[in-house]
């Protein structure tokens, strides 16, 4: 047998098949196994993509060393989807293959060092036996170690190593018969009472055995040092079995109540088109545009009740760590132990494990954020894209995929529905949908047949403030004091953390700027930092200007940290919970603030947009926006389209159930359509409206994009290598392509990186896939140089 493996090197030279020699020792190797291979003087790991009898290459192959899983972690689907990817988004096939496991699956490679020669072993270097050569940093010891190589006294070697670890835990199991136990306990000195209650233990609950040391510690009432006797003594026998990390073990049965919701006649219209195809196995994808409030996650819920009832599995994406605990909680009630869940907020452990579930075939739903739409889930029936204008939906990084257009190609591939749902879709969609290529469903009313919350639109710049302040209008203070002294709750948000965006010295005029990006740096009260939001640089708050040391400094601006600093010296009485990038880093935060909330232990939940969306709280009846201003101005085409969604998806948190809500809209552009149109919630309007703009603008969805960025750290060398780029697209691609730039990035350095950009925008071009492909390949000369070139597909960000 021979296998075919991509081996973990992303470049342009292994972005190919290397076969390899399948020993008799090693067995049966499957396709998606992650193998450890020799590859030159190293061992890499890899993937198999691929099985064949003979091979064309006319040497000896190599022979594959070890298959690292018992089952392999990627499905044979997941495999065939890596090869079409990385056509379409212009990377190497391994960065995609790898992308798809959990962090703690990937490979991790140690070099090290080993003697060779007898006088090489008796030196003080190697009193381990190896040397780990990442651990070397004296000059003397590498200056030896060159030698040493020189003279084949040692040699490097490559280890890969396996992260990924299986949880165990003491199992403790009988050795004796029931009368054995009894006469030992007869036995038995008077003193060791101890070991008198284990035997007790034995002999009462016999047939409650085997248990692990807790359950025993539990009835028993003993420790660990008088089970592990018992083991010595032969009474019982201990052996290690697996532990499952569950990441839902905090979902109480109080989350998870079976509410039986009667559907109103909207949900039963889309769920009788949904279920036919369903039933049918048809990839037809269709388009749920529903107000804030109007029952979408409800047919989501029967739509997967449906698949499983037709003995298929279900996916499910949600667009922040934020909204899982919330959704999970709704799946978890409606389908208890089939569900698994995967996002960034699981510890290695639980990601490890949860996968290794789901790839067993063990759970029937899985739901999570981005990077779950590579979940190795087998015979899907239902794939669902909750929130699906979602710009977290794109991954900013290498591997720069769309889940909603892997969500597509899995969908063919099984031959099932897929099913976006938005109270905003993304226009792509939207005009997808009015083409008849995606089917539209709507909802129009709220589930509970209450009206959508009224929204006020507040000019700041007529507005009266108080307490030396200026964010928190009086209209705004006084609307949260009545729901606070009506014993309702509060959403506020700001979409900026931190406490001040800069700092601004009045005698020289100083900005304090990131070392490493041309940004200022950010504020933290909390942590005393000044901070970069995008390269992680901080340094300590200065009390005088770093350039004159002039002491008249102001820290101007504002974020999340400064707002609730002012509700706490404003409201003293109110309780306030803050969610942001900062109150959300330690795992299971998400859940505990979401919780806090909803048992009513704050009045006012205060945070950036990751409160925007999909939370459903009944007592909230004011939403606040402190500045609906934050993205509008970004130099991006969909700013537009960005802060409409954001301000209709928050709008809705309010008055979703009984009580009436209202919406507190403050801006310094009352005017925009975007925010006139958010006010009113009519979708429908600003997409025709906005339809509008992208056509003037050959923008998209009436054109498609490609954004080629170039990265150095001259920005001489980015701007010479991104105009022989434009030549080279100029020679090669008609008329109808335009291509704008190079131009500087909107923020033109970044992590000590000056950007340049070309956006290509075009409707047809037949060569473009070739050319970008060229070009990617190119990418790989100029490294060398000190050059970095990254392709976009359809980004979601041009900055």
């Amino acid at each position: 047998m021979i296998a075919q493996v991509i081996v973990d090197i992303a470049a342009k030279q292994t972005d190919r098949i290397f076969e390899y020699q399948v020993p008799a020792a090693i067995g049966e190797v499957e396709i998606g196994s992650r193998v450890v291979v020799p590859f030159g003087k190293r061992k890499l790991q890899g993937f198999v993509v691929g099985l064949s009898q003979t091979s064309n290459f006319q040497g000896k192959l190599k022979d594959l060393l070890l298959v690292v899983d018992e089952m392999p972690p990627l499905t044979p689907e997941l495999v065939e989807l890596s090869q079409t990817l990385a056509k379409q988004i212009f990377t190497y096939r391994i960065t995609i293959l790898k992308a798809m496991l959990p962090r703690v699956m990937r490979a991790n490679y140690r070099k090290i060092l080993i003697p060779i020669s007898q006088a090489a072993k008796e030196l003080p270097l190697f009193h381990d036996q190896v040397l780990d050569l990442s651990q070397v940093s004296d000059p003397q010891e590498i200056a030896t170690i060159r030698q040493l190589l020189r003279t084949d006294d040692v040699k490097i070697e490559y280890l890969v190593e396996n992260k990924a670890k299986v949880k165990t835990q003491n199992q403790y199991s009988l050795a004796l018969s029931k009368a054995e136990y009894v006469e030992l306990y007869e036995q038995l000195r008077k003193n060791a009472v101890k070991q008198q209650q284990l035997l007790m233990d034995i002999i009462t609950n016999y047939g409650d055995y085997p248990k692990t040391q807790a359950q025993i510690a539990a009835t028993a009432q003993v420790d660990t040092t008088t089970v592990t006797t018992a083991v010595k003594k032969g009474w019982l026998k201990r052996s290690a079995i697996e532990v499952y990390r569950d990441p839902l073990a905090a979902f109480t049965q109080e989350d998870s109540k079976k509410a039986q919701i009667e559907l109103n006649a909207d949900q039963t219209a889309a769920l009788k088109q949904i279920n036919p195809v369903i039933r049918q196995q048809q990839a037809q994808t269709f388009l749920l545009e529903g107000i804030t409030g109007s029952g979408k996650t409800e047919v989501y819920l029967h739509a997967i009740s449906e698949t499983l009832d037709n003995g298929r599995n279900a996916l499910m994406l949600v667009p922040e760590i934020s909204l899982t605990p919330q959704m999970v909680a709704q799946v978890k009630a409606r389908f208890g132990n089939q569900v698994a869940v995967l996002h960034s907020g699981l510890s290695d452990g639980e990601s490890y494990d949860e996968w290794r579930r789901i790839r067993r075939g063990s759970v029937r739903v899985v739901v999570g954020a981005r990077s779950a739409v590579f979940a190795p889930l087998t015979n899907i029936g239902l794939i669902v894209i909750d929130e699906e204008h979602e710009a977290s939906y794109k991954q900013e990084d290498n591997p720069r995929y769309h889940a909603r257009d892997v969500a597509l190609w899995r969908s063919q591939y099984h031959h099932c529905p897929l099913l976006l749902g938005s109270a905003t879709p993304s226009l792509a969609s939207r005009a997808r949908a009015q083409k008849g290529v995606y089917h539209l469903l709507k909802l129009n009313k709220r589930a509970n047949q209450k009206q959508l919350p009224e929204v006020k639109v507040l000019d700041l710049r007529k507005a009266a403030f108080t307490d030396n302040q200026f964010d928190l209008s009086l209209e705004l203070l006084e609307a949260i004091k009545t729901r606070i002294a009506n014993k309702e709750q509060v959403i506020l948000l700001l979409n900026r953390r931190g406490f001040a965006n800069f700092m601004l010295c009045r005698e020289c005029g100083y900005v304090m700027q990131c070392p490493n990006c041309d940004l200022s740096l950010t504020m933290h009260k909390d942590t005393n930092q000044m901070q970069c939001h995008y390269c992680g640089y901080q340094t300590a708050i200065p009390n005088q200007c770093p350039n004159c040391q002039s002491k008249k400094i102001r820290f101007m601006g504002t974020g999340t940290q400064k707002v609730q600093e002012e509700l706490m010296s404003l409201l003293p009485q109110s309780r306030i919970l803050r969610m942001d990038v900062d109150t959300t880093r330690r795992k299971g935060s998400f859940k505990k603030i979401l919780d806090a909330f909803g048992n009513h232990e704050a009045d006012i939940l205060l945070g950036t947009q990751m409160i925007a969306k999909g939370l459903d709280f009944p007592d909230v009846t004011l939403v606040g926006v402190i500045n609906a201003d934050t993205g509008l101005w970004v130099p991006d085409y969909n700013a537009a389209e960005r802060t409409f969604e954001l301000l209709t998806q928050v709008a809705g948190r309010s008055g979703r159930a009984e009580k009436p809500g209202e919406v507190i809209v403050q801006t310094f552009n009352p005017d925009h359509y975007a925010i006139k149109l958010a006010q009113t919630q009519d979708y429908e309007r600003f997409y025709a409206y906005e339809m509008r703009m992208r056509h003037a603008g050959n923008y998209p969805p009436y054109f498609y994009t490609i954004l080629i960025s170039i990265a150095a750290k001259k920005e001489q060398n980015a701007a010479r290598e991104a105009f022989k780029i434009k030549r080279k697209l100029q020679n090669q691609l008609s008329q109808e392509v335009i291509i704008l730039g190079p131009t500087p990035s909107a923020i033109s350095r970044l992590k000590n990186q000056y950007y340049y950009q070309i956006l290509v925008k075009y409707k047809r071009a037949d060569n473009l896939n070739v050319l970008l492909h060229q070009i990617q390949d190119s990418a790989q000369e100029v490294k060398k140089y000190g050059l970095n070139i990254y392709i976009d597909n359809e980004p979601e960000r041009i900055m």
